[in-house]
C-alpha cells in the first residue's frame, strides 16, 4: 500500500488546511447562530475546486482518486460540520452516480456546473419506509412514452434547500428488492416536484435536510442514469465511496477535538496545577489519539483499495464503523475534559459533540456496517 500524495495534491491539502483555519473556522459561531453557511464561504470553496474533487478533469473537476479525496475530507472535517456536509454530500454521493453511470450527454450537461459549485448536487434515496432497507423503497416511476412519471416521497435529503440537481431513485419494476430500482436526474423546478421545509435536526447547523414530494412528476427518459433496474447497484457503489469520505471527515473532526481538549487541559488549573498533569486526563488524551490514528489508517486503506478498482465493501464498512464510533468516544472525552464549559454553546467543542451523533446513522448505520462486514466474512468462508 502506498499512501503517498503527488506534489500537486500535497499542495492542495495544504491550501485547504489554510482555508479551513483562516476562513471557515472564524465563522463557526455565525453558522451556528444563523443556521446558514455564508454564501461567500461556499463561493470561495468553489474557487478552490472543492466541489469538483470527485469529477473528472475533462468535465471541469479535479479528478482526484479516493485516497487524495480522503485526505482533503480529513482537512474539511476539522471545521464546522455544516459547511463540510454541503461539500461532502455534493462530492461524495450527490455527483458520483452521474460520474460513474451517467451517459456522455448527461456528463457534459451536468458535470461542468457541478464541478464549479455553480450547481449543487443531492442524493435522494431514503424514504419514510425505506431507510437502512433501501431495497424496499416505494417511489414509483411509470413509463409514459418517452417520459417517466414519478410519484411518492423522499425524506432526510441533505442539500435539498441548495441543490439544483437531484439523483433520485425510484421503482420502475414491481420486482421486490433492488432489481426493480432505477436512477434518474431530476432538476430543481421540474413540475410535480416539491421540496418541503427544512427538517429541524440536533446538529449540522447550516446543512439542511428536507422531504421531497413527487406528484405526477414527469422526467424525460434521457434522464435515466444507466440502464433500467441498475439504480440500486449504482447506489450501493456510491454509498461505499461515500462511507470512506465520511470516515475521513470523522478522522479530521476527531483530530480537531483532541487538539481543543489538549489546549484546554494545558491552561485549565484545578487543585493548584494544570489538569493536563493529571493522569486521568492524560489517559483520556492518549485514548483519543490512539483511536483517531487507528481510524485514520483504516480509512486510508479503504480509500487505497477503491483506487485499485476494488469494490472495498467490507473495508469501507469497517472504516465507517470504526471512524464514526471512535469519533463519538473521542468527542465525548473532549467535552468531559472541558467540564461545564464544554456544555456551553459558546464552546467550540459543543457543536462537534452534537454534530458527531449523526455520523453513526446516515449513509448506513453502525448496525448496517456490521451486517455488511459479517456477510462479506461469511461469504469468504463459504467460497
Amino acid at each position: 500500500m502506498d499512501f503517498h500524495l503527488s506534489d500537486d495534491t500535497q499542495e492542495l491539502v495544504a491550501t485547504v488546511r489554510r482555508f479551513v483555519r483562516e476562513k471557515v473556522d472564524p465563522r463557526w459561531k455565525d453558522i451556528e447562530d444563523q443556521d446558514s453557511v455564508p454564501t461567500d464561504l461556499l463561493a470561495a470553496a468553489g474557487e478552490l475546486g472543492l466541489f469538483g474533487i470527485s469529477i473528472p478533469e475533462e468535465y471541469g473537476g479535479l479528478g482526484l482518486g479516493m485516497l487524495d479525496r480522503a485526505m482533503l475530507y480529513e482537512e474539511l472535517g476539522r471545521t464546522h460540520a455544516g459547511f463540510t456536509s454541503i461539500i461532502g454530500t455534493h462530492c461524495g454521493i450527490g455527483t458520483t452516480v452521474i460520474v460513474t453511470a451517467g451517459s456522455e450527454e448527461q456528463k457534459r450537461r451536468y458535470l461542468p456546473d457541478l464541478a464549479s459549485g455553480r450547481v449543487i448536487g443531492a442524493f435522494a434515496l431514503t424514504e419514510p419506509e425505506a431507510g437502512s432497507d433501501a431495497g424496499s423503497l416505494r417511489l414509483k416511476a411509470t413509463r409514459d412514452g418517452d417520459e417517466w412519471v414519478l410519484s411518492g416521497s423522499k425524506h432526510y435529503i441533505t442539500n435539498s434547500q441548495l441543490a439544483n440537481v437531484f439523483t433520485v431513485f425510484a421503482r420502475t419494476n414491481p420486482t421486490p428488492g433492488g432489481k426493480g430500482i432505477s436512477a434518474f436526474v431530476v432538476e430543481r423546478g421540474t413540475p410535480g416536484m416539491e421540496i418541503g421545509r427544512p427538517q429541524v435536526t440536533m446538529g449540522l447547523r447550516g446543512s439542511h435536510v428536507a422531504e421531497l414530494h413527487f406528484d405526477e412528476c414527469r422526467v424525460p427518459d434521457a434522464n435515466m442514469v444507466g440502464a433500467e433496474g441498475a439504480g440500486y447497484r449504482a447506489a450501493l457503489r456510491t454509498l461505499a465511496q461515500g462511507r470512506v469520505g465520511i470516515s475521513a471527515r470523522c478522522v479530521g473532526a476527531a483530530t480537531r477535538v483532541t487538539e481543543l481538549a489538549r489546549d484546554h487541559a494545558l491552561v485549565r488549573e484545578q487543585f493548584g496545577q494544570r489538569i493536563a498533569d493529571f493522569q486521568m486526563i492524560q489517559a483520556y488524551l492518549a485514548e483519543m489519539a490512539a483511536d483517531t490514528a487507528a481510524a485514520r489508517y483504516l480509512t486510508y486503506h479503504a480509500a487505497w483499495l477503491v483506487d485499485q478498482g476494488e469494490p472495498a465493501r467490507q473495508e469501507s464498512a469497517m472504516a465507517k464503523l470504526i471512524a464514526t464510533e471512535s469519533y463519538g468516544r473521542t468527542v465525548d472525552k473532549a467535552l468531559q475534559i472541558h467540564g461545564g464549559l464544554g456544555y456551553i454553546r459558546d464552546a467550540e467543542v459543543e457543536h462537534f459533540y452534537r454534530d458527531a451523533r449523526i455520523t453513526r446513522i446516515y449513509e448506513g448505520t453502525s448496525e448496517i456496517q456490521k451486517v455488511i462486514i459479517a456477510r462479506e466474512l461469511i461469504a469468504a468462508g463459504e467460497s
